[in-house]
């Protein structure tokens, strides 16, 4: 398989590149680059796979702030993930409008140029996935070059408790996991975000034990699409203290050898990064011997290792 250029890769023109891990799959690549400036050619490169901007109208920080986090905390890489445009009004107070993306990408460039041979910061989105949608989903995720795209099912926003909610917690979290898995199945998206999302939202009726068969089957499902899905650090943050998913989930991923992307889903820049030892080492105890991130919308593979020591060496990021 050809190593994906230089240029296109990272954007930081003409670098020394060599193959440092590959396993054998299909568009399954990590490359070690020496920038001249701060990586030195035994340095790993990992990424923040998931962050906001305030277009979302919850989140604050300008990129340039998430990318100065980026840098204390180790990462080679920034990846901004706001949430997508929606049509028709669809849940507009959590998400820019359609008439901001191009404000979106601009500020993206900005924060790019700024940070250049220091953080390579791209674009990317986190685009819900809602039944009927998914013509609108597929003409914005070709118009323009994402490198990572997030695929959500939000069962907290009200479009979404309309339309599925019944008065029944446990069937709204089967509703939730099948569409999860109708959600891989698209073909849209790279990762599932927060897959277990739907614990925080009916956290008075969540058991595992109840729910795992379902969650099993999704699983099933996602396994054979190639989709990689997220382990979210932020949900320790929440209702139910945990990250996403919970570690038993965790492992059924790891039993179906399905691909996961670290993501601390950064609201503020302080999050950038956040808790990542902490989530390598669940990975590590769950069977998992690599972590992974999007450039150019392909997967490229770390060892965990490898991402544990380019985070351990960097100094603390500021705290709020």
């Amino acid at each position: 398989m050809q190593v994906p250029s230089v240029c296109s890769l990272f954007g930081i023109g003409e670098t020394c590149l060599r193959p440092v891990f590959y396993n054998g799959a299909k568009n399954q690549h990590v490359l070690e680059a020496s920038t001249g400036a701060t990586l030195p050619m035994s340095a790993a490169v990992f990424y923040e796979s998931h962050s906001h901007t305030p277009l979302c109208k919850h989140a604050t920080g300008e990129p340039e702030e998430y990318a100065a986090v980026a840098a204390q905390r180790g990462l080679h890489g920034l990846i901004i993930t706001c949430h997508n445009p929606m049509p028709d009004g669809f849940s507009a107070h959590v998400r820019m409008a359609p008439e901001q993306f191009d404000e979106y990408v601009d500020m993206i460039a900005r924060a790019r140029e700024t940070w250049a041979g220091r953080v390579d910061v791209r674009m990317g989105l986190e685009a819900d996935y809602f039944e009927g949608y998914e013509p609108w989903l597929e003409k914005q995720l070709s118009s323009s070059d994402f490198h990572h795209v997030l695929g959500s099912v939000h069962p907290q926003i009200a479009e979404f408790k309309e339309r599925y909610w019944n008065d029944d917690a446990f069937e709204f979290q089967q509703t939730y996991f099948k569409l999860l898995a109708q959600s891989a199945e698209t073909g849209l998206f790279d990762t599932l975000a927060h897959p277990d999302l739907i614990k925080n939202q009916t956290a008075d009726a969540w058991c595992t034990d109840k729910i795992m068969s379902d969650i099993k089957r999704a699983l099933d499902r996602i396994a054979r699409t190639g989709v990689a899905m997220e382990l979210n650090t932020s949900g320790l943050n929440k209702k139910i203290a945990e990250m996403n998913p919970f570690p038993e989930m965790l492992g059924e991923m790891r039993a179906r050898q399905i691909p996961v992307v670290i993501g601390a889903d950064a609201h503020v820049p302080e999050r950038v990064g956040d808790r990542y030892l902490d989530a390598l080492d669940l990975l590590s105890r769950c069977g998992y011997e690599s972590v992974s991130f999007f450039l150019e919308r392909q997967r490229r593979d770390v060892p965990i290792s490898e991402a544990r020591e380019c985070l351990s060496a960097a100094e603390p990021a500021p705290t709020s």
